[in-house]
């Protein structure tokens, strides 16, 4: 039995991280249990050696001017970048500009959180009823569930149309439209709480997973194992930031914590109500960015050398971003929901060679001739990972409060 502390932390993503900081500024002692040989949880941020640029395996984008990251990052002076650029995306076997998001803003507008919860599909069948084939309002009714289902990695039929405009809320107070990048990548933020943590005396304690809690009020113990046996920590509170489908695992699967007592019926009745999302992401580095040199069919006078999003339908990666503003021979594809779910847990060969045939049909290349191009793939299978087992959370239909 080890610790002195006031409160002992488990996780030490950043909202492990962000916990500690508040914790130990406000003059509590504080260990912070880590089941990884990492720190940071969803954020992962790597070197690619040969571009020098952030290679992001989970938290890429700031979307909009959140305080908290944008203060934080502005205290460091990292710049923050803006991603913007053109969007293709595919239409009858050819790349043409996007010109769907208005008409899905117009869906998106109509969602009421005054009436009865929905799922979004159902919302869309007596919203904007199927029409014929070809039409725009059935075009937009498709674009509109494959955002949902791709930009929130979330299934249609259970995600909450309450959740939802909570959400587009929230984005309007920060511009949640528009997307930056800092030039760290979200190592920064990481790196940020790891000094004022070092300078608090906040030990991290990594490859320590976490099986046991046992706790009443005014005491906790903690039972941990490491790569050097069990260990055990006690202190008067501690502070749970594991993942959503991380405190939704089985007894006895790696990852899962058991409580003495139980938790309250409140807290297992709302984690019976979220659902973690599903995402497979992988990065390509080329040897050249090859995609500056081709012009979209009837676009002769405009490259893809401006591209920051493309667009499609494919089964696989439907959706591919460049690393704009960076002029990087780097390009990333996003496999959410469904793509996720025919990805995850297949081996590297697999998944790499389904995104450079997702990539090669979008620009319509063949994938013999992408092979020689490429120089480094890189992705991580959230869904796979014992101690995230999902991408992020989402709210299902009728569980407003339970997050």
């Amino acid at each position: 039995m080890s610790t002195d502390a006031d409160v002992i932390i488990v996780g030490a993503g950043v909202s492990g991280l962000a916990a500690a900081a508040a914790l130990s500024r406000h003059g509590q002692s504080v260990v912070i249990l880590e089941a990884r040989d990492w720190i940071g949880g969803r954020i992962l941020t790597v070197q690619d050696p040969a571009c020098q640029a952030a290679l992001e395996f989970g938290a890429e984008f700031i979307h909009g001017r959140p305080p908290g990251i944008w203060k934080a990052l502005r205290r460091r002076q990292i710049d923050i970048s803006d991603a913007e650029g053109d969007n293709w995306c595919a239409e009858n076997g050819a790349l043409a500009p996007c010109d769907f998001f208005s008409d899905v803003e117009g869906i998106l507008e109509k969602m009421d959180d005054s009436v009865p919860d929905e799922s979004f599909l159902n919302f869309l069948q007596h919203c904007c009823p199927d029409s014929k084939p070809g039409s725009r309002q059935r075009e937009a009714r498709q674009r509109a569930l494959e955002y949902v289902s791709g930009f929130n990695a979330a299934d249609p039929e259970l995600i909450g149309v309450h959740w939802l405009v909570k959400g587009m809320r929230a984005e309007e107070k920060i511009e949640g439209d528009r997307v930056f990048r800092p030039a760290t990548g979200y190592a920064g933020l990481v790196d940020m709480f790891l000094e004022e943590l070092s300078q608090a005396g906040v030990s991290i304690d990594t490859n320590t997973i976490v099986e046991e809690v046992e706790w009443k009020r005014g005491h906790s113990k903690v039972t941990a194992r490491s790569p050097h046996g069990g260990k055990c920590f006690s202190a008067p509170r501690i502070v749970l930031t594991l993942p959503l489908a991380v405190l939704q695992a089985s007894p006895r699967e790696l990852g899962a914590v058991q409580f003495i007592p139980p938790l309250p019926e409140q807290k297992l009745g709302a984690l019976t109500k979220l659902e973690m999302g599903k995402v497979i992401r992988v990065i390509l580095r080329f040897r050249e960015r090859f995609w500056d040199a081709i012009s979209p069919l009837g676009q002769r006078s405009k490259t893809l050398a401006g591209a920051s999003f493309l667009f499609s339908r494919d089964a696989w990666f439907p959706t591919w971003w460049t690393a704009l503003p960076e002029k990087t021979p780097i390009i990333t594809g996003w496999a959410p929901f469904r793509c996720a779910e025919r990805l995850s847990g297949k081996d590297r060969s697999f998944v790499i060679a389904h995104s450079l045939r997702s990539l090669g049909m979008l620009l319509n290349i063949a994938t013999e001739e992408l092979e020689p191009l490429l120089e480094a793939a890189y992705f991580h299978d959230w869904q796979s990972d014992p101690f995230s087992r999902g991408a992020y959370s989402l709210v299902r239909v009728g569980a407003d409060g339970a997050q």
